[in-house]
């Protein structure tokens, strides 16, 4: 299985106001430094429909610095896929298995890895490496730690036919092989 690391919209502007921004961001970065060490890809996405290039809301959240090398997926949609070349790149890469971090969860985080599953990947959601704002509609709205939760639960319980799904604590994921 050839794994890579994508690190979905961990910018700036989009984190500031998320659940735990800090905590989440910093086991990214520890993600991050051990997918390097362990010569797993990693592969960036940051949005620009909400955050313009080159901003300082569209810079990546401090302190993730991207690496000359690593590929950088530019999307003005929730679907990283959709209308970029994220497919190509990780077919550059022989991926099979996605390790999924980033923010929003119940926007493009979750959006993403439904589409990597569909389109065919492993994809393991790190449980505790995605983090969002509380959500509002028709009056209604859900802290959250419940939009986390939900998530995570949710994506424990996916299932298709000969791909495998997980929900790994950040210190769990291993990069090994």
């Amino acid at each position: 299985m050839s794994t890579a690391l994508l690190v979905i919209d961990v910018q700036a502007g989009v984190v500031r106001p998320c659940l735990d921004a800090d905590a989440v961001v910093a086991r990214i970065h520890t993600l991050v430094s051990r997918a390097r060490s362990a010569g797993v890809p990693v592969v960036w996405v940051q949005d620009e429909q909400d955050f313009p290039f080159g901003t300082d809301d569209w810079q990546l959240a401090a302190p993730l610095i991207r690496d000359a090398g690593e590929p950088l997926v530019r999307k003005t949609y929730r679907d990283s896929f959709v209308d970029t070349d994220l497919r190509a790149v990780l077919d550059g890469l022989d991926v099979t298995h996605l390790v999924v971090t980033g923010a929003q969860t119940d926007y493009c985080v979750r959006t993403t890895a439904g589409r990597a599953a569909a389109e065919g990947y492993d994809v393991s959601l790190v449980a505790d490496a995605h983090t969002t704002t509380d959500a509002h509609h028709d009056g209604v709205t859900v802290p959250a730690a419940h939009v986390i939760a939900h998530t995570n639960m949710y994506w424990s319980g996916l299932r298709y036919p000969g791909r495998r799904f997980r929900v790994p604590e950040a210190a769990a994921v291993d990069f090994s092989g």
